[in-house]
């Protein structure tokens, strides 16, 4: 990321600030899309706090660290809290912001061994109280049933700008093309 970061500049391309746009995953992308974020997150869920421990667990550059975890606490998904004062040291403890985004390295974790681990998973979620492995699966609140690709969809919200509107539907109306199109492929295989 540094590196593309540092050429694009080179060449006169500047990084696109996704934090303007009115997609909820763009938003979400410019607070904690470059990777070492995602990676201090994880390391907050687990209990760590302090500098050290993060570049002893991450083993970053201090200069990269400090940007990182000032990146985070202007996001609001860090909170800097001094802890010794001679020396000057400051903790990081996660906000509600920052504990919010355990459900996305979860699903991220559950991704990565299912997909890029062929050797096997290296690490596994386990229930605290039995040890038994869980298999996370994203669930809708009230029903309880899983967001399956089919049965749900992304729509407009109530503060959906104009261009988002236009864009939701040219992604539905794609969906739409593409369910025509497989309906009579899909009824000649039952024959």
């Amino acid at each position: 990321m540094v590196i593309v970061t540092v050429l694009a500049s080179a060449v006169g391309l500047q990084r696109k600030n996704f934090g303007r746009m009115s997609c909820p995953i763009a938003r979400g992308l410019e607070r904690v899309g470059e990777w070492w974020s995602m990676l201090i997150l994880r390391d907050a869920l687990a209990g760590l706090t302090r500098f050290d421990e993060f570049r002893k667990s991450l083993g970053i550059a201090p200069n990269m660290l400090t940007r990182r975890l000032n990146s985070l606490v202007e996001a609001g998904l860090l909170e800097r809290r001094r802890y010794s004062e001679r020396p000057p040291r400051e903790e990081y403890l996660l906000t509600g912001r920052g504990r919010d985004v355990r459900p996305i390295l979860v699903a991220l974790y559950a991704w990565g061994n299912k997909h890029f681990a062929p050797e096997g998973a290296s690490v596994v979620l386990v229930e605290t109280a039995t040890g038994k492995q869980a298999d996370p699966v994203l669930v809708d609140r009230p029903t309880g049933r899983p967001l399956d690709e089919g049965d749900y969809v992304f729509v407009a919200g109530p503060a959906a700008s104009l261009r988002t509107r236009r864009h939701l539907d040219f992604k539905a109306r794609a969906r739409a093309k593409r369910s025509r199109v497989k309906a009579p492929h899909a009824s000649k295989g039952r024959r």
